[in-house]
C-alpha cells in the first residue's frame, strides 16, 4: 500500500495569499495536483489541511481523498510532513509525498515512481529533470520513525535525503513538471504567460 500525502497546508507568505486557490486553466492549483495525484497508480491520496483549512476543503470536497488537520501548520511544512506520515503509519510500505503547488504535476512521475519501488525497493526515490531533484518523491517505511522526528530547525525531509544520498534513486522524467512550483505572484504568471 503506498499512499500520496499532499501537503497543502502551507500560509503562502511569499505569494500573499493562499496560492492554493489560485487557478490555471479554470480549475485551483490544489485541485489540478490532487486531481493527477487520484489519477495515478497511488493506493490513496490523503490532503494535510491547515491554513484556510475550511476554503482547501471547499474546492477538494467533491474528490474521494482523505483529510488530516495540521493543527501546527504556521511553524513550516515539517510539521505537515509528520502529520501525513502518522496517518498512514500502520500500514503503509512507503509513502510519496508531493508539496500542494506543484501546478504541472502529472499521474506521469507519480506512476514511474511506484513502479520504480516495486522494482527496486528503493528506500528513497526521488523524480528528477535533468539531474536535478525534484517532487514528487517516495519514503520507504524503514524511514517512518526518522521522519516522524524531522523539524524545521534541523532541515526537515532535507536532511534525511542528505543522509541517505548515496541510497537515492532517481526517476528521470522528460518534463520539467517535477520542478516547477509556485511561490510568489511571478511563478504564477510565468506557468500562465507559458500556457498561452
Amino acid at each position: 500500500m503506498i499512499p500520496l500525502i499532499v501537503l497543502a497546508a502551507g500560509q503562502s507568505k511569499r505569494f500573499g495569499r493562499n496560492k492554493l486557490l489560485e487557478k490555471i486553466d479554470g480549475s485551483t492549483i490544489i485541485e489540478r495536483v490532487v486531481k493527477n495525484a487520484l489519477s495515478s497508480k497511488a493506493d490513496e491520496v490523503i490532503v494535510v489541511l491547515g491554513f484556510e483549512a475550511h476554503k482547501v476543503l471547499n474546492v477538494l470536497k467533491k474528490f474521494n481523498c482523505k483529510f488530516v488537520f495540521n493543527e501546527e501548520f504556521y511553524s513550516g511544512q515539517s510539521s505537515s510532513v509528520k502529520v501525513g506520515v502518522k496517518a498512514v503509519v500502520e500500514y503503509a510500505e512507503a509513502v510519496i509525498i508531493l508539496p500542494g503547488d506543484m501546478a504541472l504535476i502529472t499521474p506521469k512521475p507519480i506512476n514511474m515512481i511506484i513502479n520504480e519501488y516495486y522494482e527496486s525497493r528503493s528506500p528513497i526515490i526521488v523524480a528528477s529533470y535533468q539531474g536535478r531533484l525534484g517532487h514528487p518523491a517516495l519514503f520507504d517505511r524503514s524511514l517512518f520513525n526518522e521522519i516522524l522526528a524531522i523539524s524545521e530547525e534541523t532541515m526537515g525531509l532535507k536532511a534525511i535525503v542528505r543522509r541517505y544520498r548515496d541510497k537515492i534513486k532517481r526517476v528521470e522524467v522528460n518534463s520539467i513538471e517535477v520542478l516547477v512550483d509556485i511561490d510568489t505572484p511571478e511563478d504564477l504568471e510565468k506557468i500562465l504567460s507559458n500556457k498561452n
